[in-house]
Formats: C-alpha cells, sequence, structure tokens
C-alpha cells in the first residue's frame, strides 16, 4: 500500500508539473501597464521641458526605474491575488525570457548615450521592450505577445523617423500602448 501511495504521488507530480508547464502566466499587471503608460506620459511631458540631450536621458531613465517598479509591485500584487509563484512555471519562464532584451536595451542605453548618440534611444528603447515582450510573451496570455510586436512596429518607424520625433514615439509607445493594452488585460485578465 506504501509503495502505492509513493507511486500515484508521483504520478500526481508529474501531473501537476505537466500542466503548470503547459500553462500560461496570467499575472501580467494590466491596471500596472496603466499607471505605467501614465508615468510615461508624464515622463514625455517632462522631457519636452529639458535643455539637454543629458537632462531628457536623465528624466527617461527615472521614468524607466518608476516603470519597472510599478511593473513588479503590480505583478507580484496580482500573482498573489490568483496564488502563483513569481520563481516558479510559465512566471518563472516569463521573466527569463523577458529579461535578456532589457538588459541588452540598459548596455545599449549606456553605449549610446557615451557615444552622443541619445537620438537613437526611443526607437532601440522601444523596440527592444517590444522584443522583450514579445519572448516573455510566450509564456503569457496571448494579448502580450501582441502588444510585444505594437512596441517592435513603433520603434522601427522611431528609428526611421526624425531625431526629433523621438519623444513623440515614447509618448506613443510607453505611455499610449501601455495604457490600451493595460486596459484590455486588465478587463480581459482580472486586473
Amino acid at each position: 500500500m506504501n509503495r502505492l501511495d509513493g507511486h500515484a504521488q508521483d504520478n500526481l507530480r508529474f501531473i501537476r508539473d505537466t500542466m503548470e508547464r503547459a500553462s500560461a502566466f496570467t499575472a501580467v499587471p494590466g491596471w500596472g501597464g496603466v499607471w505605467m503608460g501614465l508615468s510615461a506620459l508624464a515622463a514625455a511631458g517632462l522631457s519636452t521641458l529639458a535643455s539637454t540631450p543629458r537632462e531628457w536621458l536623465g528624466i527617461w531613465l527615472a521614468e524607466a526605474f518608476l516603470a519597472v517598479a510599478i511593473g513588479v509591485a503590480s505583478m507580484a500584487a496580482k500573482a498573489r491575488r490568483v496564488r502563483l509563484s513569481l520563481f516558479a512555471g510559465p512566471a518563472r519562464r516569463f521573466l527569463l525570457t523577458l529579461s535578456p532584451p532589457l538588459i541588452a536595451g540598459a548596455v545599449l542605453t549606456i553605449a549610446l548615450a557615451q557615444s552622443g548618440l541619445t537620438t537613437l534611444l526611443p526607437g532601440v528603447w522601444l523596440l527592444l521592450y517590444g522584443t522583450a515582450v514579445v519572448t516573455g510573451g510566450a509564456f503569457a496570455v496571448r494579448i502580450v505577445p501582441v502588444m510585444g510586436v505594437g512596441f517592435m512596429l513603433l520603434g522601427a518607424i522611431a528609428l526611421a523617423a526624425p531625431p526629433s520625433w523621438g519623444t513623440a514615439f515614447l509618448a506613443a509607445g510607453f505611455g499610449g500602448l501601455q495604457i490600451v493594452f493595460g486596459i484590455r488585460i486588465a478587463k480581459r485578465y482580472g486586473g
């Protein structure tokens, strides 16, 4: 009887692990995305007042840290609400695939800023954020990679557009797209 119980528990563990690997990450924070978008719109407005590229970059870097804090806090809160671990299964894969393009963006930000090429940053940021969302979205609900493709397209267009339009592209992507998709995610997937 004891061997049978152990075998049944092993089977249940296997089934649970298989289902967890096949499931989608549902703790993508819709309302957190809306707040991230609103903070990006505020940063866009503030950055138009910057008198140097260095000030402009400082405003957007502060916004990036604020957006990450909002995203992480709202994702953790939603994960707690739906009783999902952020360090196992689909959540872990989501975070592991989301991270490399964001790290590449940070490295490129340093390199481009040091080279005096800050006008390329809006396109690079949108493109790499979109890439991060697409790759992470492979383990999330279906709307997430669609949002990522929108960011990638906007980033590609920004790279081809006049440099003076950079802040407008950042507002459209990190503000507008983030808010629109955040609302859709919140309504469809519970906040």
